[in-house]
Formats: C-alpha cells, sequence, structure tokens
C-alpha cells in the first residue's frame, strides 16, 4: 500500500509517497514557508488599480493579490489566503500568490498533517534514522533528476526544460514512433508527478499520423497523473498539453535555486553517514549559503556528533560537494 514518508530535515521538509518501495510522488517544503491554504492578516501597500495588487503581512512579506476587493483601500488591513508561496528567483511574479478573504485567520499546517488528507497513511521518519528509508526508495536518483532534468527510460529519455511560461518535457528515443510516444508520454507523466510539476507542461512526443497512436499516448498520461489535471488532445506533431494546480514549487523549480538546492542536499548525505567530526568541502557558493546558515551546520555538528567546519573548492561542480574527516 503506497505510504507517505516524512523526514525534518536541516532547512527543508521532504516527503515521498513510496509504492513498491519506490518513489512515486515527493514533496520539498522549505523552512519558514508559509503554505497555500494558510490565511493571516496583512495590510494592503498598492491596489493595482483593482488587479495585481500587493498585501504586506507582519513579517514584511509582500504577497500578489490578483483582485483586490473595491472597498479596501491602500494602507487597510485584511485578511488573505495563501494560494501559492514564493518560488526560487527574483522575479516579481515569483512572489507569493494571494486571495482576499473574509474567513478567520488560519495557521500554517505542517506538511505531514496535510499530507493527511490525501487518502494515504503517513509516516514520521527519525532525521537521521538507523535506517536511511527515503535513501532506499530512491532519494538520492529523486534529486539528481531534480537538478539534471534527464530521465532516461527503456527505448528513450526526457529533457526537461523550466521556462517562465511553462515546463516543457521532449521525448526522444530509438523505438518506432508509436511505441516511443506511448512509453515517452507515461515516462513525462511520471516524472511530473514525481518532481511535483504543477501549472502548465507541454510534453513534445514523436510526430504521430494515426489517431490510434495518438488516443494510445494520451491514455498513457491519462493512467499515471492522478486528478485534478486537464489536458488537451495530442496533436498530429505529437503535442500535448497539461494543466496541473500549482499551490507550491515543484522539485524542478527548487533545484534552480542551485546552491541552496546543494546545500541541503549535502548535508542530508552527511547526516546519514559516519560519526564525528566532519569537514564539507564544496564550491564557494554552496560555502557561502552555509557560512550565511549557520544554524544548518549548527544543526549537522548535534547530529554527527562532533564539529562541522568548511573549506571552499572552486573547481568542485555545485553538485560535487563531500565531507572528509574534519
Amino acid at each position: 500500500m503506497p505510504e507517505w514518508l516524512v523526514e525534518k530535515g536541516i532547512g527543508e521538509t521532504r516527503a515521498a509517497l513510496v509504492d513498491g518501495g519506490h518513489i512515486v510522488e515527493a514533496r520539498i517544503e522549505l523552512d519558514g514557508m508559509i503554505p497555500a491554504g494558510t490565511i493571516l492578516e496583512a495590510r494592503l501597500v498598492d491596489n493595482g488599480g483593482g488587479r495585481n495588487g500587493v498585501a504586506r503581512d507582519a513579517g514584511g512579506t509582500d504577497y500578489l493579490l490578483r483582485h483586490v476587493p473595491h472597498e479596501v483601500t491602500e494602507g487597510a488591513k485584511l485578511n488573505i489566503e495563501v494560494t501559492r508561496p514564493a518560488l526560487p528567483g527574483p522575479e516579481p511574479w515569483k512572489r507569493p500568490i494571494a486571495k482576499a478573504t473574509r474567513d478567520e485567520r488560519r495557521r500554517p499546517k505542517s506538511l505531514a498533517e496535510r499530507l493527511q488528507g490525501t487518502g494515504h497513511p503517513v509516516r514520521k521518519l527519525a532525521f537521521p534514522g538507523a535506517l536511511d528509508e527515503l535513501g532506499e526508495a530512491g532519494w538520492p536518483d529523486l534529486i539528481e533528476d531534480a537538478r539534471g532534468g534527464e530521465i532516461a527510460f527503456t527505448g528513450g529519455s526526457l529533457r526537461i526544460f523550466p521556462t517562465p511560461a511553462m515546463v516543457l518535457i521532449d521525448v526522444d528515443g530509438t523505438l518506432a514512433p508509436d511505441k516511443l510516444s506511448s512509453a515517452g508520454a507515461s515516462a513525462a507523466a511520471e516524472a511530473v508527478r514525481r518532481l511535483d510539476i504543477g501549472g502548465s507542461i507541454g510534453i513534445d512526443l514523436p510526430t504521430l499520423r494515426g489517431k490510434a497512436a495518438r488516443d494510445a499516448a494520451a491514455k498513457a498520461i491519462d493512467s499515471v497523473l492522478p486528478q485534478p489535471f486537464e489536458r488537451t488532445a495530442v496533436n498530429g506533431f505529437g503535442f500535448v498539453q497539461v494543466v496541473r494546480p500549482r499551490s507550491r514549487a515543484s522539485l524542478l523549480e527548487l533545484a534552480q535555486d542551485r546552491a541552496a538546492f546543494e546545500a541541503r542536499a549535502i548535508l542530508r548525505s552527511v547526516a546519514f553517514a559516519e560519526g564525528g567530526p566532519k569537514r564539507l568541502v564544496a564550491h564557494p557558493a554552496i560555502v557561502a549559503i552555509l557560512e550565511q546558515k549557520a544554524e544548518w551546520t549548527d544543526a549537522l555538528a548535534r547530529q554527527i556528533g562532533g564539529p562541522v567546519t568548511l573549506r571552499a573548492d572552486a573547481s568542485l561542480p555545485l553538485h560535487g560537494a563531500y565531507a572528509e574527516k574534519g
């Protein structure tokens, strides 16, 4: 039976829906993130002419309001419901999104609490535990998929490209077009689910002349992706668009904030390694993140039972961080 495994790590909480020993769905929630569904008090700082206004909460975070009630004037307080947290990146459209509401304030629920409503059992893991259950289910491979955007399947491969407008998935391979289309559509849908990709998604399959082949590819998507989602038909050029709810950043989007993403990844890896003093050797950009987040290395030191020091090595790629005895 599928089961959610939830791990409260350093700087983030990780969750994976594991079925048959493999991760079929995953989420990463950054510490300090206010999730969708939270209702809080804010002050309207820009009415945006009734559209695309800005409300600021008590902590100074600005939320984009798609619609501003006409009775709310600039400077007035109002309750807002978060509909999507911020996405990694400096662009204004990536700021958190909310809507005005008359409902009472509602506290943020933890990731484990929200997963209780999915219909699958939820089990919290010790971190670090005696066993790395997420690792056994394939968490390192999932992280590699998120950082690289290239995923192999039998007879072909996917290349995933995040863009401001949509996520594009290119399917290529050596199978005959009809077989490659169905296999690629299934693999693309699996990747969308595993990487928690929402919003508008374009899947570019091989060119298909027959309606039966196009219908088979569409059915392959439908059989993998859970509702809710909408999709177009597969056109003659092999293109299909899928639209899913987007209430949080996907693993793919989190990986775009590369230095922080890799910093958290190496902290998790070291937490499950042999204890004792450690020196983390990493690209200077990662070292800079860890120096700014001293609480992260302090937490790791407590977990491994020894001090944690840092050494920058500009010759390393961002994903090449490792630990040595301190």
